[in-house]
């Protein structure tokens, strides 16, 4: 019988942005996923309309606070009042672990704050708390795609040097405040994400650096993230040695579309362009591609004297990504017919089936980019975003996804090949998202995930109430059986 090894942390993520709701509750101030708002009338692989956003978006959106179906981050699936019972539903699977983030703005309501607001911080005591009941370790991200607004609008984000010190107060406070209830802290998730969608990850846009080489912008702000990165690192560490503290990346897979040298060349330059963001978080420095780059296209990043060893002397401990699709690249791709993914557009590889929402389904690709990650790291890894988004159906009251168990038992099997084949360090597995929640690619509900159904459609109505899917009682048995075996 093939099994996981003992002591596996499976389990499922979210983010607090897109499952909490309460965005105006309990003393909580804007953030920038509070205005980001649902364009039902895009294509659902028109990514780049869908996360666009300008200062009028921005204004637009403060101007109607009361907008929860334009705006749907503002109600999510309302874990802020449901958590005892969709955390009571993880403990019925089996959970060791859940992924989840501290809303930023909870805490620190305009980022900027001398004093944290109580009442935030009360409230995330009483989930780790409850998870504790449960013998279920979170797993928490300081930072998801929800930056407090007033740092956009005051300080343009993390272009500003100054939302360093900021984030510093933050982490300091949430790992004071929790240094007996996390184990396990991720810094920035998907911190290479800045470079597709700047607003989420880093509070910028564009019309507010006139003048300015945008790309450069970007650049500068994710060297700011890189050093809150080691100095989070630094703190978690000296408040609780025991504790351990990964990166996140956006594990996007690339296969050269022929065998041409030509493809195989443009892959490479492609999987670099992943890998830089891991490599300056696991090596401590830039690497030597991402400096030829910033250089051959007049790219300036404007440091402070100590920048290179505070990167240096504060690595991470292991790496976490997410992983859902593989995409093919050519030289030259004109006449090529594409696929959307996660927060790309590329060829579509004629090899492989697509989800509903046109993301292409590559369980093999989970395994190669396993061994190339520990290949390259030589550091345990933790998937901590995999799952398949579709269109459920409720039936008397019941969701038959077995399309959903189809996706995940090919998946595993791939992970099991990993870690027994290729010798592969895999610390556990969260997948997204245990409990549908709104989608961070097109703001849409309907773009389901979870093992948990929550009936809310895409206008924010319906009752909240949950219903467990079929998936939810198949990895309940994979759970318990720390293997696929039991079928």
């Amino acid at each position: 019988m093939k099994k996981f090894p003992e002591g596996f942390l499976w389990g499922g993520a979210t983010a607090a942005n897109q499952i909490e709701g309460g965005w105006n509750k309990g003393g909580k101030g804007w953030s920038v996923s509070d205005c980001a708002r649902a364009h039902f009338d895009l294509d659902v692989q028109n990514y780049e309309g869908h996360n666009h956003i300008t200062t009028k978006d921005i204004e637009e959106a403060m101007a109607h606070p009361e907008d929860i179906v334009n705006y749907p981050k503002r109600h999510g699936s309302d874990f802020y009042h449901h958590y005892k019972e969709d955390i009571a539903l993880m403990a019925e699977m089996g959970f060791k672990v859940y992924r989840m983030s501290i809303a930023w703005s909870r805490i620190f309501p305009n980022g900027d704050d001398e004093k944290p607001n109580e009442e935030g911080l009360k409230f995330y005591d009483d989930v780790f708390d409850e998870l504790r009941k449960y013998n279920i370790e979170p797993l928490v991200t300081m930072s998801h795609y929800e930056p407090p607004l007033n740092l956009v609008l005051n300080y343009n984000g993390w272009y500003s040097r100054e939302v360093i010190s900021f984030f510093e107060r933050y982490v300091e406070t949430i790992c004071k405040r929790y240094k007996e209830k996390v184990k396990y802290w991720l810094t920035f998730n998907e911190i290479d994400s800045i470079i597709r969608h700047p607003y989420t990850t880093g509070g910028l846009i564009e019309d507010r650096f006139e003048g300015k080489n945008f790309e450069e912008v970007c650049y500068q702000a994710m060297h700011h993230q890189f050093i809150a990165s080691a100095l989070a690192t630094k703190i978690a560490h000296e408040i609780n040695p025991n504790c351990k503290v990964g990166c996140m990346i956006t594990k996007l897979t690339y296969y050269p579309y022929s065998c041409k040298p030509e493809d195989i060349l443009k892959s490479q330059q492609y999987m670099r362009n992943i890998y830089a963001y891991s490599d300056t978080q696991v090596f401590g420095e830039y690497p030597a591609y991402l400096l030829s780059y910033y250089a051959n296209h007049n790219i300036h990043i404007v440091k402070e004297e100590r920048d290179d060893e505070i990167m240096k002397k504060y690595p991470v401990d292991f790496i976490s990504f997410s992983y859902y699709m593989s995409s093919c690249v050519a030289m030259d791709d004109s006449g090529f017919e594409k696929a959307a993914g996660n927060t790309v557009m590329a060829l579509k590889n004629p090899h492989l089936k697509s989800s509903d929402w046109g993301w292409q389904i590559d369980p093999l690709g989970l395994r190669i980019s396993l061994v190339d990650l520990y290949d390259r790291y030589r550091k345990p890894l933790f998937i901590v975003e995999n799952g398949l988004g579709a269109k459920d159906i409720v039936e008397d009251g019941k969701i038959h996804d077995q399309y959903r168990i189809d996706y995940y038992r090919e998946h595993f099997k791939c992970m099991l090949d990993a870690i027994i084949e290729d010798g592969v360090e895999l610390m556990g597995y969260t997948s997204w998202a245990c409990i549908d929640l709104i989608s961070e690619s097109t703001k849409q509900v309907s773009k389901r995930y979870g093992y948990i159904y929550v009936d809310i459609d895409d206008l924010g109505q319906g009752s909240y109430n949950r219903i467990r899917k079929d998936s939810f009682y198949w990895y309940k048995k994979v759970i318990e059986n720390n293997s696929l075996d039991f079928e």
